[in-house]
């Protein structure tokens, strides 16, 4: 079909909705009642309170029922709190896991050979079945010598056992110690020796990294592992002193044994979790049990939780928001069901072709994602639409368009809906109402079309590992993009003049500083670091406060946007500020961009980038470009294809509205891609902007020298 006769049926087709629109306004209108959101959508979220330094700002709403409750219940500590939902919703079902039936191998057209599932239905566990558990874990732990008040670790892929052992932990006063599973191995026996612990738990996945692991970690005494499904786990390699057992078997120790509950206290170490160390070695930042409680009734009041939802837990356990999401749902009744990035959806890489992937079968109503799974889905979505032809491409964007329009103004779009974005909601189960995005910062774009796509909120929200994950959250009626909500209930935001930056509280329409954080789910402080802690934590006012190194300003209805980070900005020559993140941010979005660091030295009047392609965007460029060598080491040196990638990064940044200073002067394509493994990206898969520049240091300089 010629462009013409595309252009003339898609006029058509705007011609027949507006007449559509015209006839169906005023009962559409009855139906909705779009004045009503509105309000919703315009009201004030948070209010200014006085303070002796800064602007700060309080959630303008009332008090929630849940925190009335949870309060009036007395409850201060993490496993008061879960032991009170597993009391209160006992048969309910808690916990799924998907039995796999077959593992199965598949040979790709390019020759190589992946292994693929066949998976069965959700297997649930009961919250009474999860209490139990949870209960003889913990003795299962006193029985092989562990004392409460002890560290212990945890490395371990997101499961339903991770869970269990974190709940079994905290029912005898044990301090869990989270390691990301991804963390490189000099970064794991970082966390294992500082927190000096004789007993780690890991899985079957992961345990043969401790053959070479231990002989690094001499406290280390005893391995407990989770098992696989289909697979028997080796136990011959490892130190002789090391005593092994899987979690079912702690599980019937801790049945058999006299040892009973060590609750714990408010102010006692709940968890350390180590961050994933974005700048240097991970740091263990000290949460006590009351900070938890106090961050999971903040994201509780924040999000619109029902009876009758379905949680998909999928993100690491050991990074706070899902620790804290997963959390939320046990309190509110809500089935957890367990997958990975492996099994999500129907085409995921690990499921089978003709087999259905995770959210088909659980159809969650809920969950929790960061920017770079979303980065993807909304590429892989232009990408497949694209492939269908200039006529669904063109119609898809009416789509897009007339949705956004009618959106901003409170109308729902059942009939776009329907016909243009059904197929994009059943990739994620097709009942997906609610998405809590968090962990980095979200493009405008991602965020608008992920938004209209799927239906659904994308709400937005701001923490750090030192504040629980929680400082502010948008509500679902909130409709911008690049912002990160108002503070939550409790804690209050605040921002403080950065002079080196030029961010100063008087500045003009909006005041603008570094944000600091405060009130009761501020972390107790760095483990084993007093200075560090000295540095970055502070008492004002009887509260605890945070600061970030986050540069934010606050809009007229009290929500804020980040709009820059300390360490990420970079005085270039004549004096122009960039924000390295900010611009990444920006031109990630760029089809041909898998990962990217931008560099900026404050000699030079320009930036340049660092790029790591997405393989089947970058052969499709060279096809068009006329290259016969695909192979991606040939391609990333290519002058040819270095020019166009830098041309599309320049439109992207553009259509960004980026200053002439933050678009990219030269680009240098990387054929590695970056993993944790690399160590050019952390386990969370942010940026080691030092390790990168170390690394393409030669490239850099060739860059700027041309």
């Amino acid at each position: 079909m010629d462009e013409l006769a595309v252009n003339i049926g898609i006029s058509i087709i705007k011609g027949s909705v507006a007449l559509y629109d015209i006839i169906t306004y005023p009962v559409y209108a009855l139906i909705q009642k779009p004045w009503n959101k509105k309000k919703l959508i315009n009201r004030t979220r948070a209010v200014e309170l006085e303070t002796e330094e800064g602007v700060c700002y309080h959630n303008a709403d009332p008090p929630h029922p849940f925190q009335l409750e949870l309060r009036q219940a007395n409850i201060n500590t993490v496993e008061a709190a879960l032991s009170y939902a597993c009391k209160k919703h006992t048969n309910k079902r808690a916990a799924g896991t998907r039995r796999i039936l077959k593992e199965t191998e598949e040979v790709q057209k390019n020759g190589k050979v992946f292994k693929k599932y066949e998976l069965g239905d959700y297997s649930w566990l009961t919250y009474t079945e999860i209490d139990t558990m949870a209960e003889n874990f913990g003795r299962g732990l006193r029985t092989v010598g562990h004392q409460p008040h002890e560290n212990i670790i945890i490395f371990a892929e997101t499961r339903v056992e991770w869970m269990v052992a974190a709940i079994g932990c905290f029912k005898q006063s044990i301090q869990l110690c989270t390691l990301y599973a991804t963390l490189g191995d000099e970064a794991v026996i970082h966390g294992i020796n500082e927190t000096q612990v004789k007993h780690v738990i890991t899985s079957h996945e992961l345990l043969p990294k401790f053959k070479t692991l231990l002989d690094e970690c001499p406290n280390v005494t005893h391995i407990t592992y989770m098992t696989d499904q289909l697979q028997t786990t080796p136990l011959s390699g490892y130190k002789s002193t090391i005593n092994f057992n899987s979690f079912d078997q702690i599980v019937l120790k801790g049945k058999d044994s006299n040892f009973s509950g060590c609750p714990p206290k408010e102010d006692d170490t709940a968890i350390i979790m180590y961050t994933s160390g974005s700048t240097g070695a991970p740091k263990g930042v000290v949460m006590s049990h009351y900070n938890l409680v106090n961050s999971i009734i903040g994201y509780a009041v924040g999000m619109d939780i029902r009876q009758d939802d379905i949680y998909l837990a999928y993100l690491p356990l050991a990074h706070v928001l899902e620790l804290m999401a997963e959390s939320m749902m046990m309190m509110f009744g809500v089935p957890m069901g367990y997958s990975t990035p492996l099994t999500m959806t129907d085409r995921s890489s690990k499921i089978k072709k003709g087999c259905q992937g995770d959210c088909t079968v659980l159809e969650p109503t809920m969950m929790a994602a960061v920017p770079l799974i979303l980065d993807r889905i909304y590429k892989g979505i232009l990408e497949k639409v694209a492939s269908q032809g200039p006529w669904l491409t063109k119609l898809f964007e009416f789509g897009l368009e007339y949705k956004r329009n009618w959106m901003k103004r409170g109308w729902n779009t059942p009939i776009c809906n329907w016909i243009v974005f059904r197929k994009i909601r059943k990739l994620l189960g097709g009942r997906l109402r609610m998405l809590a995005v968090g962990g980095a910062p979200l493009s405008s774009d991602t965020h608008d079309f992920i938004r209209i796509s799927l239906g659904v909120p994308v709400m937005q929200g701001y923490g750090l590992t030192e504040s629980c994950g929680c400082a502010t959250l948008m509500d679902q009626y909130d409709l911008t993009t690049g912002r990160v909500g108002a503070p939550l209930q409790v804690c209050d935001v605040k921002l403080v003049n950065w002079e080196e930056g030029n961010y100063r509280i008087t500045d003009k329409p909006r005041p603008r500083g570094e944000i600091v954080i405060g009130g009761a789910n501020i972390a107790v402080g760095y483990y084993k670091n007093p200075e560090k802690t000295k540095q970055d934590f502070c008492d004002e006012d009887g509260r605890r406060w945070f600061r970030t190194g986050d540069i934010g300003e606050f809009d007229e209805d009290g929500s804020v946007k980040i709009i820059d980070r300390k360490k990420d900005l970079v005085k270039l020559q004549f004096g122009e500020y960039v924000s390295l993140g900010k611009v990444e941010a920006a031109l990630k979005v760029c089809p041909v961009i898998e990962n990217m660091c931008v560099y900026a030295d404050s000699s030079k009047n320009n930036i340049v980038a660092i790029v790591s392609p997405v393989q089947k965007n970058l052969e499709d460029l060279a096809h068009g470009l006329g290259k016969e060598d695909l192979r991606r080491e040939k391609l990333c040196l290519d002058d040819d294809v270095n020019k166009a990638i830098l041309d599309e990064l320049i439109n992207t940044g553009k259509k960004a509205k980026l200053q002439r200073f933050e678009l990219p002067g030269a680009v240098y394509l990387t054929s590695e891609l970056w993993t944790p493994d690399t160590g050019l990206v952390t386990a969370a898969f942010k940026l080691k902007r030092k390790c990168i520049q170390v690394k393409y240091q030669d490239a850099i300089n060739r860059m700027y020298a041309s």
